[in-house]
């Protein structure tokens, strides 16, 4: 096993220089490479006992492979899978498959790090593919959104790695277990870069604008995987460590009703779209032991998403509320939809179950307003006028979308015991209510929350008062 692990590490590397070699086989060898990584997921449930690879014993540098770590794999492997099956016919340069698929190789290391040295190597890597993949269409504001995510990101890893050198120095090891008699400061600046990487909470605002300026395929890649490689090390950080996990509970508290809030006032289908992504990591973080399940059903829905967000008429709601869309659209966006806010029969209600069923009792309130808010979101795509004249497509949307929507119900076998009268009950009152809400209050709202914080030169002035909080929050 662990020979097999390390080859499947190395391969997307392998295969994404091959592809170079061989242009016309870039399709073919991305989407076998996706496979690979699938099967490799689902053998971690068959086997679930957890295996540790020690790479350097005197550093701490170890590999750890788990369910957890399959869950995010899965989600890496099935998102890749349907964005390569929606280019298929795009006329995609190998240069574009080459990159994806480097980037689902780093991404899938990030998965399965347990220090801090190979997590910081995994997830540069990561950032310049998806740099790279931001400024493919070397327009002149893809190149601004591209640099400016570029920017925002190596800051961040900058304090990381500094944090990084600390914890080495307090536990002569890189290990995630040597947070627990690291100084303050070495966490601090650990969870800024990852808070930072991972698009939580005020740190994330760059996220918005990158994720819904972005190629729809290179938007569904971000939102559904690439933000997550920061998050699971918080994830898994919590696990290890008690006293990490009540601070990134709150964080995932915090980051759940800021996305949500800004996503119902939004005007902009890809940036409501991008602003949940911020909120839905909340939800993974408010409940660690759970995260994993709750990430591959928000990676595939989120990715249909944003697919089914390119081919739709406009990207302004109020322009699409007098514009009706084609059924077909219409009724794989409703289902997207239904997922996203918990609805039965597709896995969204399965992880949301779960998830609210492992919150510390200070959470639920709090939680069940952002699933509130989700279902006010949504509301703004399920309700848009149907019927309209078929619409031109790319050639794999219809592949992708339907195997995005395949996997969300396929899904559901992970938490059957989901599926009672209690458990039903209660999700639908939440959507009921939100459709409520949305119809005698959201629908004519005028409202429009101002983007200052958004704004470049104030992204590293959060990051500073981010750290501020941290610190506070550790020392407390």
């Amino acid at each position: 096993m662990s020979t097999i692990t390390i080859a499947w590490i190395a391969l997307p590397f392998f295969v994404g220089f091959t592809i170079y070699l061989l242009p016309k086989l870039d399709r073919y060898l991305a989407l076998l490479q996706a496979l690979v990584s699938a099967a490799y997921a689902l053998q971690l449930f068959v086997v679930p006992s957890a295996l540790t690879l020690q790479l350097l014993d005197n550093f701490g540098v170890t590999l750890l492979v788990d369910q957890l770590s399959g869950y995010f794999i899965l989600t890496n492997a099935l998102v890749t899978a349907a964005v390569i099956l929606y280019c298929w016919h795009s006329g995609k340069t190998a240069y574009f498959y080459a990159q994806t698929i480097i980037l689902h190789g780093s991404v899938n290391a990030a998965f399965v790090c347990s220090d801090f040295v190979s997590l910081y190597v995994a997830l540069e890597v990561s950032g310049i593919a998806a740099f790279l993949l931001i400024t493919h269409s070397r327009s002149d504001r893809s190149i601004w959104v591209g640099l400016r995510y570029l920017f925002v990101s190596n800051v961040a890893m900058l304090f990381y790695l500094v944090g990084a050198v600390l914890v080495y120095q307090a536990h002569h090891s890189f290990s995630f277990a040597g947070l627990g008699v690291a100084p303050p400061e070495a966490l601090a600046l650990i969870f800024l870069g990852l808070l930072t990487k991972g698009g939580v909470f005020v740190s994330g605002l760059w996220l918005p604008l990158t994720h819904s300026e972005s190629e729809t395929p290179v938007s569904a890649l971000l939102s559904g995987i690439v933000v997550k490689a920061g998050v699971y090390p918080l994830v898994r950080c919590a696990l290890i460590v008690d006293h990490v996990d009540l601070i990134i509970r709150v964080f995932g508290v915090g980051t759940a009703l800021l996305g949500v809030f800004y996503a119902v006032f939004e005007k902009d289908t890809k940036r409501m779209l991008a602003f949940h992504t911020v909120s839905q990591l909340g939800f993974i973080l408010a409940a660690p032991k759970v995260g994993g399940f709750y990430a591959l059903t928000h990676g595939l829905v989120k990715s249909a998403l944003f697919l089914i967000a390119g081919a739709l008429p406009s990207r302004n709601f109020k322009e699409l509320q007098h514009k009706p869309i084609n059924t077909a659209i219409w009724i794989a966006l409703v289902i997207a939809s239904f997922s996203i806010s918990g609805f039965p029969m597709l896995s969204g209600f399965g992880a949301k179950v779960l998830t609210m069923k492992n919150l510390a009792f200070w959470q639920a309130i709090a939680m069940n307003v952002a699933a509130l808010g989700t279902a006010i979101s949504f509301a703004k795509f399920i309700f848009l006028p149907h019927g309209g004249q078929p619409q031109d497509v790319k050639p794999g949307f219809w592949t992708a979308v339907i195997f995005l929507i395949g996997a969300l119900v396929a899904a559901n076998v992970v938490y059957y015991e989901a599926y009672n009268v209690a458990n039903i009950i209660k999700p639908l009152a939440t959507i009921g209510v939100g459709w409520l809400a949305y119809f005698l209050i959201f629908q004519r709202s005028v409202f429009k929350l101002p983007r200052v914080l958004e704004q470049f030169e104030h992204l590293m002035g959060v990051m500073s008062l981010m750290l501020v909080l941290l610190f506070w929050m550790v020392l407390a």
